[in-house]
């Protein structure tokens, strides 16, 4: 049988996790986290998943609408997985599903209300998956348009619903940006100037999160805003390095049953390089999938707390440290602040 944190030993991790809060070699300061109930003091996310999906719909952004799914089994299939994870210890998830793949922030909502699980849902739009998912004004449109959109959100709220965004997703293609990439990250740049929403990037291998980088620094936008998203897909270790040094969060996201021990041992690495600080782990689990019948197969939110934290206490890493991993460093990241560079 595989070792296991109970929920009393669990809670016991996180008991000094709002004290460390102000224990990070990157000084954070007192700023509030927006889930989808309003905005919270960050040291109240605890536990936290920073990178997950409740529902995805891959039809295409010309296709994609509520009307394509129905709600209410979207809820009774989500809600026990939520539940199971709350159980565990979980106190916020992060939902990484962006607009016109299915983003819904009324049921995320209604499962936050149900769960006791702090909900985030995104602004901004994913040009990942050869520019599918984009809306057909995101093509014309100058980035300080599609910047103007996602600030009207933060500010009245997404689709009338009132609910207002925690984040911005984007998504790009592998390799170098594409003219169309690079816009979203100039909009998602623009956006944090006036919103100091984080950028959380699809981006897999460097390449991509390099020019994303370098396109922050032209913005003004410090690293310390932005997410690389699925790092793991990235082989070369010293990228990891070269981007958390500069301030960036390097997000290892595909985390399963699987694949623990190699995760463990991506995390030791960046502790090892005095890097613990700038990391993220989660699953990009889930998740209801329009189209499929009963929205398919359903990944569940749980190997991080049942595989990978007893796996993380077995290689030496101490309470202080998972504390970190697990919630000192997402209510940083996520922390609602403008990060500028200064000349």
């Amino acid at each position: 049988m595989k070792p296991r944190y109970t929920l009393p030993a669990w809670i016991g991790l996180l008991v000094m996790a709002g004290t460390l809060l102000g224990c990070t070699s990157h000084a954070p300061s007192a700023a509030t986290v927006m889930a989808v109930n309003g905005p919270i003091p960050r040291e109240q996310m605890g536990a936290t998943l920073p990178h997950e999906h409740v529902l995805v719909d891959f039809a295409g952004a010309e296709v994609v609408s509520a009307d394509r799914y129905d709600r209410g089994e979207v809820f009774e299939k989500v809600l026990p997985h939520l539940q199971r994870a709350h159980s565990l210890g979980l106190q916020t998830l992060i939902e990484a599903t962006p607009a016109y793949l299915g983003r819904d922030p009324i049921l995320l909502r209604q499962l936050s209300d149900a769960s006791g699980i702090h909900l985030l849902v995104s602004t901004g739009y994913y040009g990942a998956r050869e520019d599918q998912h984009l809306p057909r004004h995101a093509f014309a449109d100058p980035p300080d348009s599609l910047a103007a959109r996602w600030i009207r959100e933060w500010t009245t709220g997404i689709d009338g619903t009132g609910i207002r965004p925690g984040f911005i997703k984007i998504g790009v293609d592998d390799g170098p940006l594409s003219d169309i990439d690079r816009k979203l990250i100039r909009a998602a740049a623009r956006t944090h100037l006036r919103t100091g929403l984080t950028i959380a990037a699809h981006t897999g291998p460097a390449a991509g999160a390099l020019d994303q980088l370098a396109v922050l620094e032209e913005e003004g936008v410090d690293p310390s805003a932005w997410i690389w998203v699925h790092a793991q897909a990235e082989d070369d270790s010293t990228f990891h390095v070269r981007a958390a040094r500069s301030g960036a969060w390097i997000s290892f996201d595909g985390l399963a049953p699987d694949n623990v021990e190699r995760y463990v041992a991506r995390v030791a690495f960046m502790k090892a390089e005095g890097l613990l600080d700038r990391v993220l782990v989660s699953h990009d689990a889930g998740w209801y999938q329009v189209g499929e019948p009963g929205g398919g197969a359903f990944r569940p939110y749980d190997t991080l707390f049942t595989d990978f934290l007893p796996a993380l206490e077995a290689a030496g890493f101490t309470g202080e440290e998972i504390r970190q991993l697990t919630a000192v460093n997402p209510a940083e990241a996520f922390a609602v602040r403008v990060r500028t560079r200064l000349p």
